[in-house]
């Protein structure tokens, strides 16, 4: 999510929890990438109650709010269309769902909508920031009374937005702790300590404490869903990740010399491709013995580079974990999940993709997984930009 004009990544992550018991989560977070306009969009809705009525609220109100905000409408508009879509109970009482939408430019212009849910937190740094506040009344009789609060800022680096869902700020209601519940400001000195103490915390770390130190408050028993998002402009960190040769052997040490003048992390997926940068680099290549998963080679060791695996069959399974990965995921110790480490952790990806067949893997009676390289590279390129926020870099030689 790196631009000309700024100088720092977008960091996103949320986190969430719903009621023991609940088949759904009554709290929705979806978003969108325009590539084309360098702009994000991220909608967070509550639907009332919790659920799986709840659920089919927030999802109709959050795909409706991102569909609009896309085509730039004006938000006091867009709003009056959902409250009207939004069905009505049996018994003639209104639905509806809550939402915050939060725009970023390629600039770094923040806009921030919010109908009903708390009021986002923004830091600069471990400070509170606060952009002036306007309202605008959402058209139409029948929402009389229904304000927008809307702020506007331009984001610098080291700012974190910090949204959530009333899960978060009524959790610990009625307890003696928190007879009126958590409520938005304990939130925010809670997180002004957790940046004070780890100024470089993530926003996944951010979001992660937040909700846990809500689910404490409750005593581990929520009484409703819970949503936590964080959004941190900070210093990008690259990593590389390479597979396959250069189609044209000719050109293995200049492949080799962009390899070796990238300063990041680094891995390797593919025998062939280690191979010719072990011999370019005069490296030396150390198998690894120990078992992890039967479908998948162990990796092996080279000075410089984090992984180095074998390479359809992992890369493969790198799609097939960023496509299933969820806030309930949990990696285990393959070259496959080391990968999907690294590319969490990093915010620009840079991708060598060598384009060289490797004829092992055109036999018919091959397994179908053994898909062809550059087919599983652009799905797993698409993950990162639309489902995780990177900036990747392709480099097809």
């Amino acid at each position: 999510m790196m631009n000309n004009r700024t100088d720092y990544h977008v960091e996103i992550d949320i986190e969430q929890k719903k009621p023991l018991g609940e088949e759904a989560c009554g709290d929705v977070f979806i978003s969108r990438r325009i590539k084309e306009e360098g702009r994000t969009i991220l909608v967070m809705s509550d639907g009332i109650g919790h659920g799986v009525k709840a659920s089919v609220l927030a999802n109709l109100t959050a795909a409706m709010a991102l569909n609009y905000t896309s085509f730039h409408t004006q938000p006091e508009i867009s709003a009056r269309i959902i409250m009207r879509a939004l069905p009505k109970s049996s018994d003639g009482l209104e639905n509806y769902a809550t939402f915050t939408i939060i725009e970023i430019e390629a600039d770094g212009k923040v806009r921030i909508t919010n109908y009903d849910n708390p009021k986002t937190i923004i830091l600069r740094g471990n400070k509170v920031f606060n952009p002036n506040e306007y309202h605008l009344e959402i058209q139409g009789l029948e929402n009389a009374g229904k304000i927008l609060r809307c702020r506007e800022f331009t984001a610098r680096k080291e700012d974190r937005i910090i949204f959530m869902s009333d899960g978060i700020s009524q959790s610990g209601l009625g307890s003696p702790r928190f007879p009126m519940g958590w409520e938005r400001d304990r939130v925010e000195d809670f997180a002004i300590s957790q940046v004070t103490r780890m100024p470089d915390i993530s926003a996944t770390k951010l979001a992660r404490k937040i909700i846990n130190q809500a689910n404490l408050n409750d005593e581990f028993n929520l009484k409703d869903d819970t949503t936590c998002g964080v959004i941190y402009f900070r210093e990008p960190r690259e990593f590389m990740l390479i597979t396959g040769p250069p189609f044209y052997k000719i050109k293995d040490l200049n492949f080799v010399n962009v390899i070796r003048n990238f300063k990041g992390k680094k891995a390797i997926c593919g025998g062939t491709t280690s191979e010719i940068i072990a011999r370019e680099m005069e490296l030396e290549i150390k198998s690894e013995h120990g078992h992890y998963d039967a479908a998948i080679p162990p990796k092996s060791q080279m000075d410089g580079f984090e992984v180095v695996s074998e390479g359809l069959l992992t890369i493969s399974k790198v799609e097939e974990i960023l496509e299933n990965y969820s806030t309930e995921t949990r990696l285990g110790d393959t070259p496959a999940d080391d990968i999907v480490r690294l590319l969490l952790d990093h915010d620009i990806i840079h991708l060598i993709i060598g384009t060289r067949i490797n004829w092992a893997h055109q036999d018919p009676d091959q397994p179908v997984e053994l898909e062809i390289r550059k087919v599983v590279v652009k799905r797993i390129i698409k993950l990162l930009e639309e489902k995780f926020f990177k900036e990747v870099r392709p480099d097809y030689l």
